[in-house]
């Protein structure tokens, strides 16, 4: 079973995007790769998740844009890591 956090993927409504900072359609979007957990109709575990705005999201998922494999790969990396870095300055994982 795979890992479900619903209040990690609420904290991203409000939250900047982690990609090109907009705000207002942020959404907690799971990264698209079987190594991590994807399947076919399976979402990747709550974890993997980067905080994008909803054109950030539609570039990455390939809906918009004309990104390769590797960009897209590029820019969720980038935004998992500044959304990693989010949970933890603003106090929405916190280590016991």
């Amino acid at each position: 079973m795979s890992f479900r956090n619903t209040k990690l993927l609420r904290a991203a409504q409000g939250q900047p995007c982690a990609e090109c900072g907009s705000r207002g359609t942020t959404v907690a979007a799971h990264v698209n790769s079987v190594a991590l957990g994807k399947g076919t109709g399976i979402k990747a575990p709550d974890y993997y998740v980067a905080y994008l705005c909803a054109h950030c999201h539609d570039i990455y998922d390939g809906r918009a844009g004309q990104l390769t494999r590797k960009e897209k790969e590029e820019l969720w990396t980038r935004a998992y890591l500044r959304t990693v870095a989010l949970w933890f300055t603003e106090g929405i994982v916190i280590v016991k």
